[in-house]
């Protein structure tokens, strides 16, 4: 079995569908089925099963992903030594970075800046969705988390710590009830989370808070601190995204400061990537560093 095979082999898992894998590998669908068809055949075994909603893996298929997946590693590998990417040049290539909306716009930005300033032959993809991305099926090399992954075959490291407070508009805040206490919540309209589109048990503040639901919701961080700044109500914001929202209030500090991290997830099967590795590095310390000097301000 050759590593052709098992290109196309992973591309159809990844993508489940014949359409998705020639669009990865710039090939037409019916190629990679007859590809797929032809391995099945040279291997006697059913690698997947096909359906009008795509194709899925069957248990011998499932059997062979990790091995195609050792053999992706170890050709990647191999590229990184012939062109020599611990060399002069520094890093280069592509790298696709999925990250929470929230840290993609308020924090990935110039510290991805000085990164590719610093490796002119590094392209990087910053994929911002508010949802948890899959790895198995490469939808990105890597992903930023606001929880550590319990299962799956992946190397996690921790990046940072970072803060979140209540906060308001001055308008609101003058025509609303007092606000002395989080028990003082239940008098005011709150910013948050559609509940059903909340992805990541971390974002569930206002459950934490004690508080109900709010009247006013959106799936995306940036569009709830739009939000607050036009008036809609209290929420929980980010305290590295403050600066960009200056006139909000900080309210109830002593007694609401939640305490969050964010996450570097990686495919196991990358831990032999030198370029991967000095890229993470490289991430982990620009993220640091720009939490802190956010929430400085904050």
């Amino acid at each position: 079995m050759d590593w052709d095979d098992l290109r196309i082999f992973l591309a159809v898992a990844r993508s489940e569908s014949l359409s998705g894998a020639g669009k990865r590998l710039g090939l037409d669908p019916a190629t990679i089925g007859r590809r797929i068809a032809r391995l099945e055949d040279r291997s006697a075994a059913l690698l997947f099963a096909k359906s009008p909603q795509g194709y899925a893996l069957t248990e011998e298929g499932a059997r062979l992903l990790p091995h195609a997946e050792a053999a992706e590693a170890a050709a990647l590998a191999a590229d990184e030594a012939l062109r020599g990417a611990e060399g002069a040049g520094g890093l280069a290539g592509q790298i696709r970075l999925g990250a929470p909306d929230g840290c993609a716009n308020y924090l990935l930005p110039p510290v991805i800046a000085q990164i590719t300033q610093a490796n002119p032959g590094l392209e990087v993809q910053i994929v911002a969705l508010p949802r948890v991305f899959n790895l198995s099926k490469r939808e990105a090399d890597m992903a930023i988390g606001v929880s550590r992954p319990q299962a799956g075959r992946l190397t996690v490291q921790k990046l940072t710590d970072y803060h979140l407070s209540l906060a308001a508009h001055p308008d609101y805040l003058a025509a609303a009830p007092p606000l002395t206490s989080l028990a003082d919540l239940r008098h005011h309209r709150l910013v948050g989370y559609i509940p059903d589109m909340i992805f990541d048990k971390e974002l569930d503040y206002l459950a934490e808070l004690g508080a109900s639901t709010a009247a006013v919701t959106s799936n995306s961080v940036p569009v709830q601190l739009q939000l607050l700044r036009a008036g809609a109500g209290v929420g929980v914001v980010h305290d590295f995204a403050r600066p960009h929202a200056p006139e909000l209030v900080r309210l109830l500090p002593q007694e609401m400061r939640l305490t969050r991290a964010f996450w570097l997830i990686r495919h196991e099967g990358d831990a032999r990537s030198a370029r991967l590795a000095r890229f993470a590095d490289a991430l982990a310390l620009g993220i640091r560093r720009e939490v802190q000097r956010l929430e400085a301000f904050s």
